[in-house]
């Protein structure tokens, strides 16, 4: 079925086929055809994107730049309804090796970079940096593009490698990470915007960042950016990086701050999460179901999120909500923050089944509740999208004698789904606009 490898081993239960459908509707909205159907149109030399119109007769050449996860499909897409007007592109993503016409791919890294990330940036510049006002650059960015597209000031490789993955492990959130990407890289936080002037600039932003903040959306390449050097000074403080990271002074810089450098850049924000829940929420709807969207910007600790979703969601309703959780990493095992969060929240879901005098683990009654957290890139790390769990988890977890605090202690989540059966199987799709959540009590 549609998005989902392991649609049948997952869907056990009717509970589970309606969430299981929930989230191929979601994942469905998403994708990059859709998006371009209803919001991009390309008529003789007029180019019309939501309500801007571009006239291309006005340029002498006309370059396509991809970065983040799911640029891939968007770039593909574009270089199709592009076509000969096209005079060159470039775009970088995680997936196996896009083909293309015009446009040339590099399969780069994430959530860590690596020298094929900072090679492709490089080339980037090398070849657009002397882009003229008869130029226009179209870009795609994508959620995963403070990590792909990469121009460290000073540092090399290993060293912000070592930044990132201290940032990962430190439970900072998205803003707080990408203040400091930006001043350590010559293309974010306004820096790309300063190497394409004097050059027309239509940036189509593909956000996977909760509420939407166009400045930290891949660490905000083409938008001013208001963070500081004393921002970064704080968050280093904030969560102990300086006794991880011996940086020098020179490492940081300030983000270019001139006016000048985005008259001509037109950031539009294609797609957002708000496109997930309204597909989930009107898919529910038709079913009949009573459904509540708590937030499309929820954020917070892992380790606590599933609970508190499950205590806001009464019984007899289904909620949605969307946004980035956050986990601190202490152990060695493997796992992402959508996976650790159901996990977390099995102990409490356990709690809430067996003291409800309807629902005895050794009942036929079909009383259940059920939390499924889940990547809309489709990669939480190590292959899976996510994971589900219900009363079919816990009663697995019963027959394989498996100990879920073990799997916590040492971040291990992925192992854990992977023995249960219950994580989320869809390998890599072509869009990212956070992560989706539902709890479903029927």
């Amino acid at each position: 079925m549609g998005y989902i490898k392991n649609y049948d081993q997952l869907a056990t239960n009717d509970d589970r086929k309606i969430v299981l459908e929930l989230i191929e509707a979601a994942y469905t909205a998403i994708q990059p055809q859709h998006v371009f159907e209803h919001n991009f149109s390309l008529e003789s030399d007029t180019l019309k994107i939501f309500d801007k119109t571009f006239d291309l007769s006005k340029f002498e050449r006309i370059f396509l730049l991809g970065f983040g996860k799911g640029s891939a499909g968007n770039c593909k897409l574009l270089e199709g309804k592009l076509g000969d007007r096209l005079t060159d592109g470039y775009d970088i993503d995680v997936v196996e090796d896009e083909h293309f016409q015009k446009v040339h791919y590099t399969k780069g890294t994430h959530p860590l970079p690596s020298q094929e990330n900072i090679a492709f940036t490089k080339h980037v510049i090398e070849h657009l940096e002397h882009a003229t006002e008869k130029d226009l650059v179209i870009i795609v960015t994508c959620g995963g593009g403070s990590v792909l597209f990469e121009a460290p000031n000073i540092l090399t490789l290993d060293e912000i490698t070592k930044v990132n993955q201290a940032l990962l492990k430190s439970g900072a959130d998205i803003t707080e990470m990408n203040a400091v990407r930006k001043h350590l890289s010559r293309v974010k936080g306004g820096g790309l915007a300063k190497i394409l002037y004097p050059a027309t600039v239509i940036n189509l932003i593909f956000s996977d960042v909760p509420g939407n903040d166009l400045s930290v959306i891949a660490s905000g390449p083409l938008v001013a950016d208001h963070s500081t050097m004393d921002d970064v000074k704080n968050i280093f403080a904030k969560y102990d990086l300086d006794t991880e990271l011996k940086l020098p002074p020179n490492a940081f810089s300030e983000t270019p701050t001139d006016p000048k450098y985005y008259e001509h850049v037109h950031n539009i924000l294609m797609l957002s999460n708000h496109t997930a829940l309204e597909a989930m929420e009107k898919l529910a709807k038709e079913k009949e179901l009573k459904v509540h969207v708590m937030s499309d910007k929820l954020t917070g600790d892992a380790r606590k999120l599933g609970e508190q979703l499950i205590n806001e969601t009464p019984a007899g309703q289904l909620l949605l909500a969307a946004g980035e959780s956050t986990i601190k990493i202490t152990g060695h095992g493997k796992g992402g923050r959508n996976q650790a969060l159901v996990l977390c929240a099995l102990d409490y879901l356990s709690k809430q089944l067996n003291s409800n005098p309807s629902h005895p683990s050794n009942s036929s009654n079909t009383s259940n509740i059920l939390l499924a957290s889940f990547g809309s890139d489709g990669w939480d790390f190590y292959e899976l999208a996510g994971a589900l769990a219900d009363k079919d988890t816990l009663k697995k977890m019963e027959e394989n004698q498996l100990d879920a605090n073990a799997f916590l202690t040492d971040d291990n989540s992925y192992e854990f789904w992977t023995k249960i059966g219950d994580g989320i199987n869809t390998g890599h799709l072509d869009s990212n606009v956070s992560d989706l959540y539902i709890v479903y009590k029927p």
